[in-house]
């Protein structure tokens, strides 16, 4: 699928699909963004444009030059945008390529961040060239990635309450290394924007006049930076707390034991000392004697247990 975006009369039109293309003027058109497209589109769309689009694993590359490069009028910059699937991130590697002010985003899959920079396009007439709807596109990520941060701190904070009431389980834990691993993908996905922005204001093609707001962006990343290491930190709180719990349940369990094998050890002292096969014993002829020992087997694991009483060990 391809989407184009041309200005006529200071608004931006939309022009679906590569028929008809040719009917636009050239230098009206300032955003091309594919989504899946077929092997004609992308050729149709390279012609149109004199660039080479990406595949998905030249996109994917870790390496900064891959992330982010400038050479003479163009910026390729790849990114990755996280979505939900299933109750579980997921990163969607996007491209964009800004040349001859059109700017040509190419991607997979359908992202909520795309679905509102178009709402937006058909509302505002503050998009003058592709930088603008760039910028634009990466701000709205930025305010998605804001939302998903504060579900995950009010995610957390039902946690908190469920530790309060010690309701300890193994589930916990998974629940908590659960939100430990998306807070870093949150964090990572920030981090990929901050590198972008950084890049911006070093480059030679973007226009200055457009800086100051890239600046605000990046204090609008440092902040929800803030957020995700304040995350951090409270599940590791929540962390060391429910361990802590869970050695304290342990310790009293441990407890009850080694209070029982004490109360014990009396009594089975009486009992191995009268178990002895020596020939000589008089208190085997006691007529009283088994009575005897069962007596003070009982009086002596009593006393032991008065005593732990008095001294609160039980």
């Amino acid at each position: 699928m391809v989407n184009v975006f041309y200005k006529e009369n200071d608004r931006l039109k939309l022009h679906q699909g590569i028929e008809g293309l040719a009917l636009i003027p050239k230098n009206s058109i300032i955003w091309i963004d594919l989504i899946q497209p077929s092997y004609d589109e992308r050729i149709q769309v390279e012609e149109l444009c004199d660039v080479a689009l990406q595949t998905r694993q030249e996109i994917e590359e870790i390496e900064v030059s891959s992330r982010y490069s400038e050479e003479d009028d163009v910026i390729v910059n790849n990114s990755h945008f996280l979505i939900r699937y299933d109750g579980e991130f997921r990163r969607e590697p996007v491209s964009f390529i800004i040349k001859n002010n059109v700017l040509i985003s190419y991607r997979n899959a359908e992202l909520r961040t795309f679905a509102e920079m178009y709402k937006r396009s058909e509302f505002t007439s503050k998009i003058h060239d592709a930088f603008h709807i760039f910028l634009t596109i990466i701000e709205i990520r930025i305010d998605l990635d804001a939302d998903l941060i504060e579900s995950i701190v009010k995610e957390i904070a039902s946690l908190s309450s469920v530790v309060i009431n010690n309701q300890l389980s193994e589930e916990l834990l998974m629940q908590i290394s659960k939100f430990q691993e998306e807070t870093m993908l949150i964090r990572e996905n920030i981090v990929d924007k901050q590198r972008v922005l950084s890049n911006i204001l070093k480059s030679d093609i973007f226009p200055s006049e457009l800086h100051n707001r890239v600046r605000i962006m990046l204090k609008d990343i440092g902040s929800l930076l803030d957020y995700t290491v304040f995350s951090f930190q409270r599940l590791d709180y929540l962390q060391s707390t429910i361990l802590g719990l869970i050695n304290v349940e342990q310790n009293k369990i441990i407890k009850i034991f080694t209070v029982a094998t004490v109360i014990f050890m009396p009594p089975t002292l009486i009992a191995s000392i009268y178990g002895m096969n020596f020939h000589f014993m008089p208190e085997l002829e006691w007529k009283i004697g088994y009575p005897l020992s069962i007596f003070l087997m009982l009086l002596s694991a009593t006393i032991t247990l008065i005593i732990f009483r008095k001294k609160k060990w039980l």
